[in-house]
């Protein structure tokens, strides 16, 4: 399972058509919101775990 970083959900890899490529690096995200969340801030949610929304 990977963690929707910007949610921190679990989210199944093998589920989600919400993949975001960054930095040579998959995030896998639970739907389009959190993806364009991630998509228009990266840096915002890789450096803060303690972020929690939705």
């Amino acid at each position: 399972m990977a963690i929707d970083p910007v949610c921190g959900m679990e989210v199944d890899e093998s589920k989600t058509t919400y993949i975001s490529e960054f930095e040579g690096k998959k995030y896998y995200f639970c739907c389009g919101h959190c993806k364009a969340e991630f998509d228009k801030n990266p840096h915002k949610y890789l450096h803060s775990k303690h972020h929690h929304g939705h």
